[in-house]
């Protein structure tokens, strides 16, 4: 089977998802997958080392033990790009992915390469994702977020670099495409790709589930502490609501909310949404947690005692407490991008199943 190198037109297009999705697959069918991000930017340490942080996810899945200069050969952390551009004789890059390359593919029947960002990214140290997939003799497989105009835009400046490269391409993927919209993108996509010899290998409908944030998520995003309750870290948000703007019509309909408020409105909010449960018959109030605004700058104005309404120790609620103010903490909240990691098991086993439902496996195997 050849190598795969899963490219992407840009962040947060699905490149992990994609490659969790093909990796977990072809190990259903019975092959034994290797994993590799040979550049990486976000990092954590493992056995006091870097590594990019989405290998740990992969470790998991996949059930081997996590070599950085094996799975995460290159690692641009703060200061490397400088130093490269000063004196790139210090650093063997090329060099060492290939050693990571040849070791996963002595000991698997097809490895999975995942890459950074854009084709382009990684040029200022001379390895652009087109260059490493070129050292890598691999395939490429790129992933664009569903659309037209745009995504025909994106897929042909990125196959471009894929091309110069002279780099095969095993085909696009199609992501994130709204229902609605997918007959409209398909109807154009299709013949256009197909006029200029791009396989379409799968058109993946959005899930908007795949973007909900857990609590966790939204206590790094506000610069929060927790009060009450971490063990419900883990609670998945699927939308909120500012106490000041309650709507308490949304209720009826929705689940995982997440409560913003002043301390201030804290109970009154609380339970004005436990008053309109009752009313709708609901077995509990959907409430994933609650953010508590305008905490003192060093985290020392609001103690756990302050919150501990029955309903809230009652049912184990998270207390969150950030010092910005309200209108601040929900835009914060807004913007989270939201990444699949290990404390989303459920985000892990929809990626694989949206993967499977959309992406026939067979044009990745004996091609």
């Amino acid at each position: 089977m050849p190598i795969f190198f899963v490219a992407g037109t840009g962040q947060h297009q699905g490149k992990t998802t994609t490659t969790l999705g093909l990796a977990a697959n072809l190990q259903a069918q019975g092959y034994n997958v290797g994993y590799c991000k040979p550049i990486g930017q976000k990092h954590v340490e493992v056995h006091g080392k870097m590594a990019d942080k989405d290998c740990v996810l992969f470790e998991k899945l996949l059930d081997f033990e996590l070599e950085p200069k094996v799975h995460s050969p290159v690692i641009l952390a703060s200061g490397v790009t400088k130093q490269y551009l000063r004196d790139p004789s210090g650093f063997d890059f090329k060099e060492d992915i290939l050693h990571a390359a040849n070791h996963l593919q002595s000991i698997h029947d097809v490895v999975i390469f995942e890459g950074t960002g854009h084709v382009g990214v990684g040029s200022v140290v001379d390895l652009s994702n087109a260059e490493v997939a070129k050292v890598l003799g691999s395939r490429a497989i790129l992933v664009v977020e569903g659309g037209v105009g745009n995504t025909l835009d994106q897929i042909t400046l990125n196959l471009g670099l894929f091309e110069k490269a002279g780099v095969p391409v095993h085909g696009v993927i199609i992501n994130k495409v709204k229902q609605e919209k997918m007959e409209e993108v398909q109807a154009i996509l299709g013949p256009r790709l197909k006029q200029l010899g791009i396989p379409v290998l799968g058109y993946i409908p959005y899930d908007p589930t795949l973007s909900y944030p857990i609590l966790y998520t939204v206590q790094d995003a506000i610069r929060g502490r927790c009060l009450l309750h971490p063990e419900g870290l883990l609670n998945k948000v699927q939308d909120y609501l500012a106490g000041s703007l309650i709507d308490i019509d949304l209720v009826d309909h929705l689940d995982g909310i997440l409560l913003v408020v002043n301390p201030h409105r804290f109970k009154e909010s609380l339970e004005l949404m436990i008053e309109k449960s009752r009313e709708l018959e609901l077995e509990r109030v959907p409430i994933a947690g609650i953010v508590v605004t305008g905490d003192s700058r060093d985290g020392s104005q609001y103690t756990p005692d302050e919150f501990d309404h029955p309903y809230i120790m009652d049912n184990r609620i998270p207390i969150l407490a950030t010092q910005y103010e309200t209108y601040d903490a929900v835009v914060m909240i807004s913007r989270i991008e939201v990444k699949i990691n290990t404390n989303t098991q459920w985000k892990v086993n929809r990626a694989i199943e949206l993967f499977k439902n959309h992406v026939p496996i067979e044009q990745f195997i004996d091609v």
